[in-house]
Order: C-alpha cells, then structure tokens, then sequence
C-alpha cells in the first residue's frame, strides 16, 4: 500500500495491515471509551458518620424530652452529619487486551488514510521556536488544526505549537486512540509513520 507523500512528488509504501484494515467501530468504540474512563481521577471522597468529628456523646435522654430519639448529633439527617451514601475513591480503568488496542489502532489509521485525514511529509520543521511560524507552516499546508506527530518531539516545534488552539504535538508514544479520532487531521513524518507501523506489525 502506499501514502502520497504532501509537499513532495513522492510516495512512501506501508503495510496493508496497519493501514488497510477495516474499520471495526465496536472495537474502536470500547477502546476510546476505556481510555476516556482511564482518565478519570476516581478521587472524590466524603465522610460517613463514623468519620465526622464530635457525637461521641448521646444528646439527650431517650425518654421525657418530647423530642425524637438520637443517639449522635452526626447523624445523617442532621447539619454537620456524616454522609448516609458517602462516595469513595474508586478506579474507572477498564482492561483492554493488547491486541485489541492494537487492532483498534490499525481500525483507526486506516479509517484516517480512507477519510483523507492523514497527512505525511518528509520532515516537520519550523525556522524558529515562534507561534507564527508554526502558523504559517500550518497555512502552507492548509490546515488551521491538526494533531502533529513526530518521532521524537523536538523543543521548537513543541514551543511553537502550544498556544494555537486545536493543534497539539506529541511523539510516536504520545499517540493515542482519542487524540487521532477527534483530530481534524493528523500530520505525521515519515520517520514516526515506520515507527508507528513497526509498533502496530
């Protein structure tokens, strides 16, 4: 199989198996669900009636007063009680097989070859770590968001791209099922697109 190189009169060959597969959704769909839910904190925390401070003592007697019957003033139903459901830390991973995220990944990179949201160049460069020179090599490419990958990310192209919004820049290993699924485009090196079909072979 092979990919047009842009900018270049060039074409650079990959693997069927990366990038011709067919798009599985429910597979792509469980992968990016579970990394969403990966990235969940998982840390709230409230207190029970046993962990509040205060009500080691009973408030008053259980008969003659008129009023109902307590044994501590940290009870749920009163101001300042413990909570009666409390939440706890908890984890939101979900286990995903590595050759299902593999192949969800495949699923992917093909389905962005097939919509024509992958761009490939020979090298990503900017003439200096300047916001407006990533600007303007964005605009030469014709593209005003992008997620940019690289086979090692470089200071300057990192520098240049952090205040555009909807553009990001990440490595080979910073490479995710979300990140290329909501990218408008994804502009990749040659030297990171053997990299990636290397990890994904």
């Amino acid at each position: 199989m092979n990919l047009n190189l842009t900018g270049a009169s060039g074409i650079v060959e990959v693997s069927e198996v990366v990038f011709g597969r067919e798009f599985n959704e429910a597979l792509v769909h469980q992968v990016v669900t579970a990394y969403l839910a990966g990235a969940r904190q998982g840390s709230r925390k409230q207190k029970t009636r046993s962990e509040v401070s205060g009500g080691g003592r009973k408030p008053w007697r259980q008969k003659g007063t008129g009023r109902a019957r307590a044994g501590t003033i940290r009870s749920p139903i009163w101001v300042g009680g413990g909570r009666a459901f409390a939440a706890r830390p908890q984890n939101h991973g979900q286990k995903v097989n590595r050759k299902m995220y593999r192949a969800a990944m495949r699923c992917i990179l093909a389905e962005l070859v097939r919509q024509e949201r992958l761009v490939v160049l020979e090298s990503f460069t900017v003439a200096e770590a300047k916001t407006k020179a990533m600007v303007a090599m964005l605009a030469e490419l014709g593209l005003m968001a992008a997620l940019v990958v690289t086979e090692t990310v470089e200071k300057d192209i990192y520098l240049a791209a952090r205040n555009i919004p909807k553009v990001d820049v990440v490595d080979v290993f910073g490479v995710n099922p979300v990140s290329l699924v909501v990218s408008e485009k994804v502009v990749m090196t040659v030297a990171a697109l053997k990299k990636i079909e290397e990890l994904l072979a």
